[in-house]
């Protein structure tokens, strides 16, 4: 079972939350993915093709990063409250921000995303929500923790619960290795029939092999305190791996001609660069997130005032961020600045106000309970 000193945990939260504005403020001025708002479509510039590296490590491991953290203390939330409080507590943290995004938040981000196009924000966001349109978005993420968390508790229902062992040994590196390329492999074999960039449910499955992998590895986890007891060494070992990987990728797109105007598919199929791409991000993953463990753990792991504060307002501006970075984006989307500029002020900016705005949302009766 995680232990009592797990403030790092709640920090790597805080940081996964900030990737994921930045990641969406990455697209938004060049960076490869599907966004509501994007102001620069130019994918072939020296800002874009950076902002589009930056997007690709991140893919690779943040949302994969968040499920193992969930994925850690959920045996625990489940053992401590039984399935029926367990299930009613994931339906209101999880349930009510979806819809209430998906219902409202969803489509007045994509009534400040025409702007640009001329179209009036109220009577647009009004008649999204007149009829009923449902728009996920990031919140794709509380639907699939949604899922997962069902999962677990049908898992739990046929198998009895594990007895801890903190003196188990952690996974060596051949365990870490076969998962990758068995992970790489799951991600290929699913691409086939949902490539990467299409969605189903509002789920991109393309990515969910790492995802399910990586929130069963947390629920293991927990009952062996493996996060806390992650050994530098190994963490090291493995972030060396993850610097020899990345280039890869790259090298793979050049050599298919990317970097001359020319489509490489890297989405779906069987072609070179898919199988790359499959196997390329775990293999990224696995380093960062063992470095980012360690890491956090040896420096972030005491009580701290202003990071308890973004640790309880990381989800609330999760949920938030969407229309802040969007309002921001084309409101500023008259500004004459380098696009690499406009990404970090507008980043920057939208990170603090989504955490402002949802730390003024929790001083509201009842919204503590949610977020």
């Amino acid at each position: 079972m995680p232990t009592n000193r797990t403030f790092f945990i709640d920090r790597l939260r805080v940081v996964l939350t900030v990737l994921v504005v930045l990641h969406h403020t990455a697209i938004t001025y060049g960076g490869s993915g599907g966004w509501f708002y994007r102001e620069v479509r130019d994918g072939g510039t020296p800002t874009s093709l950076l902002l589009t590296v930056f997007c690709a490590i991140n893919q690779s491991f943040f949302m994969g990063m968040f499920f193992l953290l969930a994925g850690y203390f959920a045996p625990a939330s489940l053992a401590r409250k039984g399935v029926r409080l367990f299930v009613w507590d994931r339906l209101v943290r999880l349930g009510i921000p979806l819809l209430v995004f998906g219902i409202v938040l969803g489509p007045l981000t994509v009534a400040l995303a025409d702007i640009p196009a001329g179209g009036p924000v109220g009577g647009r966001w009004l008649g999204l929500v007149s009829r009923g349109t449902f728009v996920i978005g990031p919140l794709w993420f509380a639907l699939a923790l949604l899922l997962f968390s069902m999962g677990l508790v049908g898992w739990r229902l046929v198998r009895p619960k594990p007895v801890p062992d903190l003196g188990r040994p952690l996974p060596l590196s051949p365990s870490w290795l076969l998962a990758a390329l068995a992970v790489g492999a799951a991600a290929l074999a699913v691409r086939q029939f949902v490539p990467v960039g299409q969605n189903v449910l509002g789920l991109q499955l393309g990515y969910f092999a790492s995802y399910t992998f990586l929130f069963a590895l947390g629920c293991v986890a927990a009952s062996h305190a493996w996060l806390e007891r992650l050994e530098r060494q190994e963490a090291m070992r493995w972030a060396r791996v993850t610097l020899a990987t990345i280039p890869v990728l790259f090298v793979a797109a050049a050599w298919m001609g990317a970097l001359g105007g020319k489509p490489v598919n890297f989405n779906g199929g069987l072609g070179l660069p898919a199988i790359v791409y499959a196997f390329w991000e775990p293999f990224v993953a696995w380093g960062v997130i063992a470095w980012l463990l360690v890491v956090f753990r040896q420096r972030f792991n005491a009580p701290n005032a202003h990071w308890e504060r973004w640790g309880t307002q990381a989800y609330g501006a999760f949920i938030v961020h969407a229309p802040i970075l969007v309002g921001m984006g084309v409101a500023l989307a008259d500004w004459a600045a380098p696009p690499l500029l406009k990404f970090a002020v507008v980043g920057a900016s939208a990170i603090a106000a989504s955490f402002a705005v949802a730390g003024g949302l929790r001083r509201m009766p009842g919204v503590r309970r949610v977020i």
